[in-house]
């Protein structure tokens, strides 16, 4: 193993949830603001989700004001608080890009059954 594999193994976190393309999740986010330090929460659907080590990251998207807001999380990012799991979405791809295109009714999700 070479010194950057290494490296990159140290700042893996293990303490997040596992969730995929179609999930709705909460993520709590520390927001620096001056000497304070505060949560904030980005509720939304996963629409993408990028492999790697220390360079994984996720998307989320929300509908906020009738206007459509995606953020994008480095997945090990000290800066992540916590992740919850609200639902779990079926959707038959793993980037859910389709989704930006609809709107209301036909932009739902259909949960993932747990067996």
């Amino acid at each position: 193993m070479n010194v950057i594999e290494q490296l990159e193994r140290e700042q893996l976190r293990l303490d997040m949830p596992d969730f995929r393309a179609g999930d709705t999740i909460k993520v709590h986010v520390k927001i620096k603001e001056g000497e304070k330090e505060r949560i904030q929460v980005f509720a939304g659907v996963v629409i993408k989700k990028t492999k790697g080590m220390a360079s994984a990251r996720f998307t989320v998207r929300k509908i906020s004001g009738g206007i459509g807001v995606e953020r994008i999380f480095p997945l090990n990012s000290p800066a992540l608080d916590k992740i919850e799991v609200i639902t779990r979405g079926h959707v038959r791809r793993s980037k859910i890009y389709y989704l930006r295109n609809l709107r209301g009714k036909a932009a739902r999700i259909k949960e993932r059954r747990l067996a």
